[in-house]
């Protein structure tokens, strides 16, 4: 390889760095300008983010047959920046939550160099598309995964008719991280096709090792959904088990062989 080429492909990789180096910073601009915005409504997210406690709460508070109060507040604080550094986190992932077209934009924009020319033409129905799965999977979440989580948590300390009392921080941990790891789990078809597209995966592996994943699925589904093995854990594997096979379809489609 001469000096000419070397030097070459050095330079292409300091620009692939200035390039991600950019992106990266119009990404924290962006985030911190949604930051500005969901700050404003913190008070109103924070309510969001604690209803499905609370209906759950209510709920097998009657399937028990005992007192639903009228105003039921389950969150106390043990730290006096405790209450401001949690709305802080509320609003930050919410901001992140409001960008999230805008980020999607800027991967796009960071991995389009590398693909064919009609593939670069393809940035609308990408950010529609990760936006749609990173949304859907956060609904899904909170509709129904996390519920079931609360519900699995909550059973024993309800049944011994314990009084809840909930740190803040512990509740958005359990929440953020359960709405984020969904969310990005039903990216898994979008990240399938480029690692198809630039042949690291294919769908006949896929399909080969589908029972080794479907193992893996279990066992995360399991950890996400602890304890109720045969409604939440079941269920959730399911999902994430379609997700797969939606997947293996979306390898084969993506397979260079395919493009021509």
């Amino acid at each position: 390889m001469s000096d000419t080429e070397t030097k070459a492909q050095q330079m292409s990789f300091w620009d692939h760095l200035q390039e991600l180096r950019t992106r990266i910073i119009r990404c924290a601009l962006i985030l911190a300008a949604g930051f500005c915005a969901t700050y404003a409504f913190r008070f109103h997210i924070w309510e969001w983010v604690q209803k499905p406690l609370i209906e759950i709460f209510k709920t097998q508070l009657k399937v028990l047959g005992k007192p639903v109060p009228e105003v039921f507040e389950p969150f106390a604080f043990t730290g006096i920046t405790e209450p401001f550094f949690s709305l802080l986190r509320v609003a930050f992932w919410a901001a992140g939550f409001l960008v999230a077209p805008f980020i999607f934009y800027q991967i796009w924009a960071f991995i389009r160099p590398g693909l064919y020319e009609r593939e670069r033409k393809m940035v609308i129905p990408f950010v529609l598309i990760t936006t749609l799965c990173f949304l859907s999977g956060a609904v899904f979440a909170y509709l129904f995964a996390f519920k079931s989580v609360a519900g699995i948590l909550l059973e024993q300390a309800i049944t011994a008719g314990l009084r809840p009392n909930l740190r803040l921080d512990e509740y958005l941990d359990l929440f953020i991280n359960i709405m984020i790891g969904t969310g990005l789990t039903f990216e898994m078809p979008v990240l399938v096709y480029f690692l198809a597209r630039f042949r690291l995966v294919t769908a006949k592996w896929m399909l080969k090792f589908w029972r080794h994943a479907a193992i893996i699925i279990i066992v995360v589904a399991s950890f996400i959904t602890p304890g109720d093995i045969f409604v939440t854990t079941v269920f959730l594997s399911l999902i994430m088990l379609a997700l797969y096979f939606i997947s293996v379809l979306v390898a084969w489609f993506a397979a260079p062989e395919h493009k021509g």
